[in-house]
């Protein structure tokens, strides 16, 4: 996990390996300063002349410059370095995430992995930052300044024996204890920023049903319960500092006591003033390292769940993937299913789609129609490979979709979606997702035939109206409209559209379809619908039902075949002549 982590560092190597070396020398010059100073007290008091202090003095005063500048160098490149690391590992889950397909998406969910992206890389960069600057000097300084301390406090030092395993322990103890409650913590948030997407996006819904008061309090509820997960792992991370100061203050009083009494009981000890003072900043140095180390074990202890979530990521291997030598071109819109079976995940119960057996023909206009759940959707996605058939074969231009470069199979194929959405920006911009080189002449045709231009030209920016996020400043059957012309600016072999004309009128509806026949003749295009008017001038019709095709045919065999079809029919026949 570590190596994979690690090799986001990449071209930000150089800013941690200068981290590393600055910080070195800081820490050395730092456990040289009460050295000397020791050497300069006990040269006073053996009455050294005036050129001796102060030339010792600006040998001090040199060194804190040095060590300044060491310092302040290192948190520049420790700060460029962390960035670099925390921007490489969003760019490595971002491009991870782009590469899999729906299922794997299905496995994490959308808004544990917006967390994964945010929150835990930010809690990754910090323990990165931590480990190559404090993690690095405080271990630095805690071996220095316990080899000084015996070096110039003799048995002084042994205070060290004492408290540094007290501390270990006690660390190492809360680490324990407070491991368990900030992985819990995490897998809340998930759940928190789920419950806050689902009612940003259903925000009509939510003020249509006046439940503004029962989300605040289910929100407040949740937020309250990863207050209590914190307040719990931080009142368990709290003793680090009770600790820490008992250690201090045993070690200033073991000092002072024991040290004076050497001090004046003769030089046998070889303690002096000097080495009495150094011992106390030594003291001072090693406790305060250790203090740094509990920072840094309680930060990595908070971000290591954060690791195992972004690995976890960085691990999933796309559940679709492209053959060794993949089909480059696509042949024509010609579509076939051969026995297929398919379920959404390997521990479903039953099949979304059974014993599909189906031989489309390039350029029909092929419509489906069906109840919700009957598997139309399911169907659809199967053609751009966006999840793969259980069992079975399906094939494009009568090659198997399987054996086709991803990117040249979709680019062959465009879909407009159920849940229509365009991107913040303009008009053109948007409908250049479609076709990135595609002419302002082009565009506008597409918008005529997908109707779309009328009601584009009435805005007074016309192309360049801005979009706002979804799409929200414009109506469902404008976004709906919209969204097909951008799928025509793709020029596809096959054009499917997921019930992508509920929102507009039978009149555009028709027109809509009109257009298909003229601009794209040789294109196949599959339409799902709730209205028979919408399919019923199709070259093929089928009628499913329960993931299975209950009919094919044309409308009007299917009037007389089928009871499912014939009783959607009436129903919406006998529901216009009410209505009139």
């Amino acid at each position: 996990m570590l190596k994979r982590l690690l090799s986001c560092v990449r071209e930000f190597k150089k800013p941690t390996i200068l981290t590393l070396i600055f910080i070195t020398g800081e820490s050395v010059i730092e456990t040289l300063i009460p050295f000397i100073t020791a050497r300069l007290v006990n040269q006073i008091k053996a009455g050294a002349e005036l050129k001796e202090v102060i030339t010792t003095g600006v040998l001090l005063a040199v060194m804190a410059f040095v060590s300044l500048g060491c310092g302040a160098t290192a948190a520049f490149c420790c700060a460029r370095a962390s960035s670099g690391f925390a921007k490489n590992l969003r760019h490595d889950l971002y491009d991870r995430i782009n590469n899999f397909s729906f299922e794997n998406v299905d496995k994490f969910s959308s808004t544990s992995l917006v967390t994964r992206m945010t929150t835990d890389v930010q809690n990754v960069q910090m323990s990165y930052m931590m480990v190559i600057r404090t993690a690095i000097r405080s271990p630095l300084m805690l071996i220095f300044s316990v080899i000084m301390s015996f070096i110039m406090g003799g048995p002084l030092a042994m205070t060290f024996v004492v408290i540094i395993p007290v501390l270990t322990i006690g660390l190492l103890m809360i680490g324990r204890k407070a491991m368990p409650a900030f992985r819990s913590v995490f897998r809340k948030y998930d759940r928190l920023n789920e419950s806050i997407e689902e009612n940003v996006r259903g925000m009509r819904v939510v003020k249509g049903f006046s439940r503004e008061e029962y989300e605040k309090e289910k929100f407040g509820a949740a937020a309250e319960n990863i207050r209590g997960d914190f307040t719990r792992a931080e009142r368990i991370v709290a003793w680090n500092r009770p600790i820490m100061q008992i250690c201090v203050y045993f070690n200033m009083i073991f000092v002072l006591l024991v040290g004076s009494k050497m001090a004046i009981e003769g030089n046998s000890y070889g303690v002096d003033v000097g080495q009495l003072s150094a011992m106390l900043t030594y003291g001072m140095q090693v406790l305060m390292s250790l203090m740094m180390l509990s920072m840094i074990y309680v930060i990595i202890t908070m971000s290591a769940e954060s690791m195992k979530r972004i690995d976890e990521v960085l691990c999933e291997a796309p559940s679709l993937s492209n053959p060794e030598n993949p089909v480059m071109t696509v042949a024509d819109g010609s579509i076939d299913f051969d026995n297929v079976n398919f379920k959404y995940s390997a521990k479903a119960k039953r099949n979304s789609l059974s014993d599909v057996d189906l031989h489309i023909r390039s350029g029909m206009t092929v419509g489906i129609i069906g109840g919700t759940g009957s598997g139309k959707t399911s169907f659809v996605q199967l053609i751009p490979r966006l999840y793969d058939a259980t069992e079975g074969t399906v094939k494009v231009g009568g090659v198997n979709v399987k054996e086709y470069d991803i990117k040249t199979l979709r680019d062959a194929v465009a879909m407009v979606l159920q849940k229509n959405l365009l991107f913040s920006g303009t008009i053109k911009e948007n409908l250049r997702w479609g076709n990135p080189d595609a002419t302002d002449e082009e565009i506008v045709e597409a918008c005529r035939l997908s109707q779309a231009d009328e009601f584009v030209q009435s805005f007074p920016d016309k192309y360049d109206t801005y979009i706002e996020q979804g799409g929200t400043n414009v109506s469902g059957g404008q976004k709906q409209r919209l969204c097909i012309a951008r799928a025509l600016l793709k020029k596809p072999k096959i054009l499917i559209l997921d019930d992508s004309t509920s929102a507009v009128d039978t009149k555009t509806d028709a027109m809509i379809r009109a257009g298909f026949r003229t601009y794209i003749p040789e294109t196949t295009k599959i339409i799902i619908a709730q209205r028979v008017a919408s399919v019923e001038d199709a070259d093929l019709i089928l009628v499913m039902e329960n993931g299975a095709i209950a009919a094919a045919g044309k409308h009007e065999e299917l009037i007389s075949s089928c009871e499912i079809y014939r009783e959607i029919y009436e129903q919406q026949t006998k529901g216009g002549e009410e209505n009139e």
